[in-house]
């Protein structure tokens, strides 16, 4: 029996979205196919890199942007103490400080999934650009 739950449903929806907002962009600018994208993640956007790297393949079969290269920039989280006013990085909720174990503020970059580029291929020079 199969499980119903493999751990990539989330990120296989994810990819998907991806590979719709690159192709979107791809026609916009008139390009004959995504060569690149590269994405944001921050720690608690509760997105597994490895598993989205491993899912994009898959949405991205048959569209524009198959083939194309997948980098994930990992972003730190960064907040400050609620009790001494130190900034930490944060890794997992709820962050505590290093230094006197009180609580972070996380602000929202942490939970970012961000589309920081999408790199095409000019359908008539041949060229690749940002978009």
């Amino acid at each position: 029996m199969l499980p119903l739950y493999s751990g990539r449903m989330h990120e296989m929806s994810i990819a998907m979205s991806i590979v719709d907002a690159a192709e979107k962009a791809a026609r916009e600018a008139g390009a004959a196919r995504v060569t690149a994208i590269e994405l944001d993640i921050g720690p608690m956007s509760g997105v597994m890199a490895d598993a989205l790297e491993f899912c994009f393949e898959a949405a991205a079969r048959g569209s524009m942007a198959q083939g194309a290269r997948l980098a994930i920039h990992a972003i730190a989280a960064v907040g400050e103490c609620a009790s001494c006013g130190r900034m930490g990085e944060a890794r997992s909720v709820p962050a505590r400080c290093r230094a006197c174990g009180g609580f972070l503020a996380i602000p929202p970059d942490g939970a970012t999934l961000r589309l920081r580029a999408i790199e095409v291929e000019d359908a008539m020079k041949k060229e690749t650009s940002h978009v």
